[in-house]
């Protein structure tokens, strides 16, 4: 039985209307019963961000936390990542969390998973009411992104259902800047129709870095493109392994050493080849947070939710903005189909070339399989040399007409992507894509 007045200032907050509350908030004990006991909440990243996070979501009342993380613990995390002491290095980040969240917060049930968020199937993401994303990178934000946006089920008319609407709440920080955003997939900017945002990453001259190379930087980045290149064709390097990021350590560290260079460490190494800027524990604390209430908000309607991204910056005093950007309607992970006009005409396999170069769905296709409702039109694998007859076939003759919407999936999709087709006998020869 948990102390009485333990959850007083949830019980004031949650227990009475006011002008700020949302038309779907009901004042009383329900919303708090629903987040101690049947709301279940997932974390991504359980590093300095996550660590936050974790703390301020079990002190706020949830009482159901998942947590996933694939990195183990280093000794450069413990400055800021205060979850973490000496002792647990080398132990998986989210079942550390997990445990710590749990031995100072009584009631609280915080479940890790120690893996890659690509090794979890949709299913697994769909069990949760909330997502919040405490991530370093551009790439693990944007699979999440398509994760959510994958969720989504439209009707005939192209509105979403809004059962299928999974909520994100992103937080990020850099320095003594930081962010937080709410993201309503179909509703609200996915990650995607903002990608403007981010800057692009700094590039080095290929010629400073094979020949005078004049910073750590720089011998660390040679070693990732150069000496990789040479030594181990054929493999990609990824920087989340950590046998990869040590070798290139090894080669940026001798390479400094040619050059009389100093100041190439792991850390440094781990920051450059992720575009990492070191964290400050305060910029985390204040994102996290903005996030935990945002969650708040969402499930609870206790207050309208933010309207759609918060800026922050503390280099010089506190300043801190929100901006509602709008979604972008040609967005192919939050639209609810991507638009090909084609002529009757066009055989199967004109309709998948034009998928593949079309200026915006081409960038995520390289070998699609196509179906219509049950019917597989071309698949590949085991059923390609049953289903290869249709690539001649005219697309007028597989489909019902105007307006039919083909299933795409390839390989370098999560989810299949819809494609509306638009019957025209005005294209002639050619082939034109749009977005809805």
């Amino acid at each position: 039985m948990e102390p009485r007045g333990r959850w007083r200032d949830l019980e004031m907050l949650l227990g009475r209307s006011s002008n700020l509350c949302g038309p779907n908030f009901e004042a009383g004990t329900a919303f708090l019963e629903f987040l101690r006991t049947s709301c279940r909440i997932l974390c991504v990243g359980a590093g300095g961000l996550g660590c936050e996070l974790l703390k301020d979501l079990a002190l706020t009342g949830f009482g159901n936390i998942d947590v996933i993380d694939m990195d183990t613990i280093d000794i450069s995390n413990l400055n800021r990542q205060f979850l973490f002491r000496m002792k647990d290095v080398g132990r998986s980040k989210a079942e550390v969390a997990a445990e710590k969240i749990m031995s100072r917060v009584d009631g609280v049930t915080v479940t890790a998973h120690h893996g890659r968020i690509e090794e979890k199937d949709l299913d697994f993401y769909r069990q949760f009411m909330v997502i919040i994303l405490g991530l370093d990178s551009l790439e693990a934000r944007r699979y999440m992104n398509s994760v959510a946006c994958s969720l989504l089920e439209y009707d005939e008319e192209g509105t979403v259902d809004m059962e299928t609407v999974k909520p994100m709440v992103d937080g990020g920080t850099e320095g003594f800047k930081g962010h937080a955003r709410v993201i309503m997939p179909g509703i609200t900017p996915c990650f995607d129709c903002t990608l403007w945002l981010f800057p692009p990453q700094v590039k080095f001259p290929l010629c400073t870095l094979a020949e005078t190379p004049r910073s750590p930087a720089h011998c660390i980045e040679w070693a990732k493109l150069i000496k990789w290149e040479s030594e181990r064709p054929g493999e990609e390097f990824d920087a989340d392994v950590e046998e990869h990021m040590k070798w290139v350590f090894d080669q940026a560290s001798a390479r400094a050493q040619d050059f009389g260079i100093q100041g190439v460490t792991y850390q440094l190494t781990q920051g450059v080849t992720k575009n990492i800027i070191p964290a400050i524990p305060s910029t985390n604390a204040i994102v996290a947070a903005a996030c935990t209430l945002e969650a708040l908000k969402i499930l609870t309607d206790v207050s309208k939710r933010m309207d759609n991204y918060m800026m922050y910056t503390g280099a010089e005093g506190i300043y801190t903005h929100t901006v509602g950007y709008e979604r972008d309607p040609e967005c192919l992970e939050c639209s609810p189909a991507q638009l090909l006009e084609v002529s009757p005409s066009h055989t199967l396999q004109q309709v998948i070339e034009a998928l593949k170069s079309h200026p915006r769905m081409g960038k995520v296709l390289e070998a699609p399989s196509i179906s219509y409702g049950t019917a597989n039109l071309y698949m590949r694998g085991v059923l390609e040399a049953e289903t290869q007859p249709n690539l001649d076939r005219p697309i007028g003759d597989l489909v019902e007409g105007d307006g039919s919407v083909l299933s795409v999936n390839d390989k370098k999709l999560i989810a299949p992507m819809k494609v509306r087709l638009k019957m025209s006998d005005s294209t002639g020869g050619g082939l034109s894509g749009m977005q809805e």
